[in-house]
């Protein structure tokens, strides 16, 4: 079959934080995407373009950009397109699209840590799509680097995930990502490959070991929609890869829906991408990542085909969702009213915020729209809404967007997605991987079981660090994280990744204290906030409003207990021998979102508005949920 050679198309993919960002950064400035001038002013990480994503310091949204490579023979430049993937398994539908679009991947592997275990999830769905990897060891730097056994490692991963002898016959390059230098030569430990001074090892090896588009020359046009963009004056965006037949501007081609219609549509603009702009184009061959506009309801899998002869290309499957949450308009006394919550004043500054079950659901449409990953279900409530995700941190993210962009939400507890095999209860579980101190592998281990945790393999790297790798229900994982530093002192890393489902491991018991609940409204007291944070850990601040059934703190016993917070220091005229004396407050415990929606149990959930991420109970009146509590008893 005649193949296109001026093109390239690779994914870059590994675990969180091994660099795929840094050295796609590296790969754009030496390849002459960015002038001379503009090189100082070029921000780390810039494909990172979402706020969140810089924030966190992960990438969560899958973006290509092309380099023109010029080779050192004198010969033609090659376009190498790269799709740049999350690291965090929760984003891992935007990995199944990105790799959908190449033919082959560059797997980056930290020359300290090894493979984790989203270096196993993306290494599994390469090789099963058939499609070459090269291996990269980056951070050769690092003075705990460990070249040859992270290596060996990966090696054994292969035969873990049975790759047969094509795949596990893969080239190896070592880089330095942050120092832009790459050498096909083994550095020794902790050190910068020395005999090169740039990326062209890892250039000339991109050209030499990913093939090259083939197409047929008689077959139908057919592209496949890959990811959705948007533009103020385009509309919606398609962005797709052509795998046969030409596209051009103004073309009218058959647009395959998923439903299996098909109906006839023009094609307005087409655009390539160049560095990190996209520049219109006439043409777009075999194998060209391109993006179109004028489609407005394009969804992301369908294909664009000849009129007279329309194929359709497979549609995108991705993992089932392994996590739900509740998303449904703000309930609580205080919605719509600001971060204070205060009056008249409050509501004038955000009379634009979206507090309607439409704005929300409308909302949770268009996330739909983009994210393949996602589901929607109705639920009794016409007010809420089931998102089933991935993962806590890919549903955290959401409602994080959602609030910047002026919702008020209230947001249950997470919960997993079980489904029936053979009329049993069968739960997602997940691989969880943990590197800590030899001191506190006995903390470790026992945090675990209680959240019915198993071992599975554990290994001592002789640094005085242990990795520990569990299978573990994910619903064990809900709340893990914040108890996890805590136990470790903050020196533990964990990562974790779907397994599979297995029965129903029975009953957990997560969270050991009760809640501190406010028993009235008002504006918190210091005086108050003095004599209770003996009974537990404060979450408020003095003079913050509260309502009745908002969670205020954590007790130190295992019940709840509604407490006055807005209680006030009664002045008489009489002197007293204390009148001087002041008790310091102890500092609240600032909960992020995340944090708030690990630490809710069943009977609570978080109230998010773009000020303010408050815990409170389902049920805020007293009474009721004593009654509650008491016939649940019986």
């Amino acid at each position: 079959m005649p193949t296109r050679h001026d093109i390239r198309n690779v994914a870059i993919v590994a675990h969180v934080d091994h660099g795929k960002t840094t050295i796609v950064d590296a790969m754009l400035k030496q390849a002459g995407a960015f002038a001379a001038h503009q090189l100082d002013s070029v921000d780390d990480r810039v494909m990172d373009s979402n706020d969140l994503e810089r924030e966190k310091g992960i990438t969560i949204l899958a973006k290509n950009t092309a380099v023109k490579y010029h080779p050192k023979d004198g010969g033609d430049p090659i376009t190498i397109n790269i799709i740049d993937t999350p690291g965090h398994a929760d984003f891992g539908g935007e990995v199944e699209r990105g790799l959908s679009m190449v033919d082959a991947v560059v797997l980056l592997v930290d020359a300290s840590e090894g493979p984790l275990p989203q270096t196993r999830f993306v290494l599994r769905k390469a090789l099963s799509q058939r499609l070459p990897v090269i291996l990269c060891i980056n951070k050769t730097d690092r003075p705990d680097s460990r070249i040859d056994e992270v290596v060996n490692e990966t090696y054994d991963l292969f035969l873990d995930l049975d790759a047969d002898e094509d795949q596990i016959e893969f080239p190896i390059v070592y880089a330095c990502g942050r120092d832009g230098i790459a050498s096909l030569t083994k550095p020794e430990d902790g050190t910068v490959p020395a005999d090169s001074t740039n990326l062209e090892p890892f250039f000339s090896t991109l050209l030499q070991h990913v093939p090259a588009p083939e197409y047929d020359e008689t077959a139908p046009l057919q592209a496949h929609v890959t990811n959705l963009d948007a533009d103020n004056f385009l509309g919606r965006i398609a962005l797709l890869r052509v795998e046969q037949g030409e596209l051009r501007k103004g073309q009218t081609v058959a647009w395959m829906k998923r439903d299996g219609s098909i109906s006839n549509v023009r094609i307005t603009e087409l655009m390539m991408t160049e560095a990190l702009t996209r520049k219109p184009a006439e043409v777009a061959g075999p194998g060209d990542i391109c993006a179109v506009a004028g489609i407005p309801d394009i969804m992301i899998g369908e294909t664009l085909a000849d009129p007279e002869n329309p194929v359709a290309l497979p549609l995108i499957t991705v993992d089932e969702p392994a996590i739900s949450m509740t998303i449904g308009t703000n309930t609580s006394p205080l919605v719509g009213r600001g971060g204070t919550g205060k009056g008249a004043d409050a509501k004038a500054a955000v009379k634009d915020r979206k507090v309607t079950a439409r704005q929300v659901k409308d909302r949770l449409d268009r996330e739909l729209i983009g994210n393949v990953s996602l589901r929607v279900l109705d639920t009794e409530r016409p007010d809420a809404w089931e998102v089933q995700g991935r993962g806590e941190l890919a549903l955290a993210i959401l409602v994080e967007q959602m609030r910047r962009e002026g919702f008020e939400m209230t947001i249950g507890k997470p919960q997993v997605v079980t489904k029936q095999v053979d009329g049993k209860t069968h739960e997602p579980v997940e691989r969880m991987t943990v590197d800590v101190p030899e001191e506190h592998m006995g903390a470790v281990t026992q945090l675990m079981g209680t959240r019915k945790g198993r071992m599975d393999n554990m290994s001592n790297h002789g640094s005085g660090w242990v990795r520990m790798e569990f299978v573990v229900p994910s619903r064990g994982l809900i709340g893990f994280r914040t108890e996890f530093l805590t136990n470790t002192r903050g020196t533990g890393i964990a990562h974790s990744i779907h397994e599979g489902h297995e029965p129903w491991f029975g009953e957990l018991k997560t969270r050991n204290n009760g809640s501190l609940v406010a028993d009235r409204s008002g504006a918190v007291t210091a005086f108050a906030m003095t004599n209770l944070q003996e009974r537990g850990v404060l979450f408020t601040e003095p003079g913050t409003e509260v309502y009745e059934g908002m969670i205020v703190g954590e007790n130190s016993r295992a019940d709840d207990m509604d407490v006055n917070i807005t209680k006030e220091k009664k002045l008489t005229n009489m002197r007293s021998s204390s009148a001087d004396s002041f008790e310091a407050i102890v500092p609240p415990r600032k909960l992020s979102l995340e944090q708030s929606l690990e630490f809710c149990r069943d009977d609570e959930c978080v109230e998010v508005t773009p000020e303010a991420v408050r815990i409170r109970k389902v049920v805020l009146d007293q009474k009721e949920r004593g009654r509650t509590a008491s016939r649940a008893k019986r």
